[in-house]
């Protein structure tokens, strides 16, 4: 047997919200299928399990928030010949003993099932919020999001002509949050951050990269591509990060329990910037096996996905460094805060017009400056300089990224 519990979905979650169960008692599934939704602060989240086997018992019901790690349901694995007489987490197997002829069978133990023919909503969290506080029914409104996602816009239009004489609600007060679910989100990003700082000990590297040979190449690339296949700038620089990582690993992993572990498949977090506010990080799960189109079309998806609901929670929990870009909004340097329990992120600013000398001479290049924060307990600055070195190195080759 098998005990499914509520995972951390991210350093600064403490609890989640089940949305929905997707199976039933008796259901059988299989490693990575997806079996119940879950809100937490920044998103909902696709939760999926790690055993093989069937469905027991569902122990939450939908709308219930509990803590991280309190079992959700119960898993009977494929090794598992029979089912136990009783869920007693907490005691121990009784000896097998001989059953007399006339003894009854074990009862079979309680299921709490959900609803099972309730249809799957998919909408944003905040959406969710907004819904809960206008009274709107989910199920009345027509989501216009990415595959039918009901967004906050959607859920105002609808409750809009049902409330035509309610007054807009008064401002907040200065010096408090504008919304609850905006505050919770800051307050759980706040207390990850915190501890980031608080436990791990930083240290900074910076790089320059002339970024010309790169850029035209993907200029060149993009000109022979329909516009829906062309390649963002972002995309040689996660494929950049990749093949580095191929060189100085120390910087994929973990730091967990005091001690040092490496990764062997890299799951880069990328940073995303969520509409109704906030950032959330989840992973394109095994990087290294993919080339530039694959990058392009997951990071694609990652983004529609993260911004209307629709995440895994192994995209969550599972990666193994991050990248954030912040170029896009002007920032020349960035210098992040790593997501513990990973030991390195690396930053990207803005590509600007800068002189630079080249073989004694002086021109003007797109140079963009990239960064570094490591956790000096896994790698120390001359690892992390190698990596740098390494980052710039591939983005002079742009046709072998």
């Amino acid at each position: 047997m098998a005990e499914f519990r509520m995972p951390s979905l991210g350093s600064d979650m403490e609890a989640g919200t089940l949305i929905e169960w997707r199976v039933k008692p008796g259901d059988r599934v299989q490693r990575r299928d997806v079996i119940a939704v879950v809100e937490t602060e920044k998103a909902a989240i696709e939760i999926e399990v790690y055993e093989d086997g069937i469905v027991e018992a569902l122990l939450v019901q939908p709308g219930r928030k509990v803590a991280v790690g309190t079992v959700m349901a119960i898993i009977r694995t494929e090794a598992a010949t029979e089912p136990p007489v009783a869920f007693e987490p907490s005691s121990r197997p009784e000896p097998v003993k001989k059953a007399a002829p006339e003894k009854k069978a074990a009862p079979e133990p309680p299921t709490i099932q959900a609803p099972p023919e309730a249809p799957r909503i998919k909408a944003s969290p905040y959406a969710r919020r907004l819904a809960a506080e206008r009274g709107v029914d989910l199920r009345r409104v027509e989501g216009t999001g990415p595959a039918g996602a009901i967004g906050a816009a959607d859920v105002q239009r609808t409750a809009s002509p049902t409330t035509p004489e309610a007054k807009p609600a008064p401002p907040p007060p200065a010096g408090k949050p504008a919304s609850d679910s905006r505050a919770a989100m800051r307050r759980a990003i706040a207390a990850a951050m915190a501890r980031s700082k608080r436990e791990i000990p930083h240290y900074y590297l910076q790089t320059r990269i002339d970024m010309r040979r790169t850029l035209d190449w993907l200029a060149a690339e993009n000109l022979r591509r329909p516009i829906q296949e062309r390649i963002l700038p972002v995309v040689p620089l996660i494929r950049a990060v990749v093949l580095a990582l191929g060189e100085v690993p120390e910087l994929n992993g973990f730091w967990i329990d005091g001690s040092h572990r490496i990764a062997e498949a890299i799951h880069l977090g990328f940073v995303i910037n969520l509409r109704q506010g906030g950032l959330i990080a989840p992973a394109l799960l095994n990087a290294e096996e993919k080339r530039l189109d694959e990058l392009m079309a997951d990071l694609r998806d990652l983004i529609t996905r993260a911004r209307s609901g629709g995440l895994r929670s192994s995209e969550m929990t599972d990666a193994t460094i991050t990248v954030t870009s912040l170029g896009d909004l002007g920032v020349e340097t960035v210098f992040g805060i790593i997501y513990p329990p990973q030991v390195a992120l690396v930053g990207f600013g803005k590509i600007i017009d800068q002189p630079w000398c080249e073989n004694g001479m002086i021109g003007v290049r797109p140079i963009l400056t990239a960064t570094l924060s490591a956790d000096h307990r896994a790698t120390d600055g001359h690892r992390g300089g190698l990596f740098l070195d390494a980052l710039g190195r591939r983005l002079q080759e742009p046709s072998k990224l």
